[in-house]
């Protein structure tokens, strides 16, 4: 394995019309400490976060390139010296750090207590598309709204979920589904409906229209917890 390392990144924060808003850059390999994995990025994916970083910023050349990517999917190369989690040849995925280089680069270290393993029943592609916005739905629905994933408990629930054929929104109602709560979310294009109906949302709504009313409609009068997503 060479000292370089190959990555996309940028010098300054450009319109993406900007052909310099991107760039092929190469790098040293990133050094691990005790608890990181060195990994071969094998997946990525692009989040909303990636495109605020990217835009959000000075125009002013920065005198470090700057390497964005959260998801990633690759395979362990190297272990810190107090790992115990994973070994070399390890397949994982993950959404990385803020503070540390991004995954759209060849290697990338992470530290391996945010990292788990691959699900095997899944392509490159597939994993690469799901960790921080499953992250975020999981932690939205079972974290700060202290959902159960007890069925039993769920019985009779319901959560409303804004923009349900968003990414997260995608998540949270496959997860809300699998907890037993009965799940309005909404929608407001065909394609977006079609794909909301794909994931079984029991009920879809407009939410371009008046919320108040179409839940009405539905009989709920009163939906105490609700899910905004991006």
């Amino acid at each position: 394995m060479m000292n370089m390392n190959k990555a996309v990144g940028f010098y300054k924060h450009l319109p993406i019309s900007n052909p310099d808003s991107f760039e092929d850059i190469m790098c040293q390999l990133p050094t691990i400490g005790d608890h990181d994995l060195l990994v071969k990025v094998e997946g990525v994916s692009v989040n909303p976060v990636d495109t605020f970083v990217r835009c959000s910023g000075r125009s002013t050349k920065m005198a470090h390139p700057k390497v964005i990517g959260w998801d990633a999917v690759g395979t362990v190369v190297k272990v810190g010296s107090e790992c115990t989690l994973f070994k070399p040849n390890d397949q994982v995925w993950y959404a990385g750090d803020f503070k540390r280089s991004g995954s759209d680069s060849q290697y990338q270290s992470v530290d391996e207590r945010i990292v788990g393993p691959t699900p095997q029943n899944l392509s490159l592609q597939e994993a690469a598309a799901i960790p921080l916005v499953g992250l975020t739905a999981y932690e939205s629905l079972f974290e700060k709204l202290a959902l159960s994933w007890d069925i039993l408990k769920n019985k009779g629930k319901t959560i409303l979920i804004i923009n349900g054929a968003g990414g997260v929104g995608s998540m949270a109602i496959q997860l809300a589904k699998l907890a037993g709560l009965r799940v309005i979310a909404t929608a407001s294009n065909p394609d977006a409906i079609a794909w909301v109906n794909q994931l079984k949302a029991d009920a879809v709504i407009d939410h371009h229209q008046d919320l108040v009313k179409q839940m009405h409609h539905l009989k709920i009068r009163n939906c105490k917890n609700k899910l905004a997503t991006r």
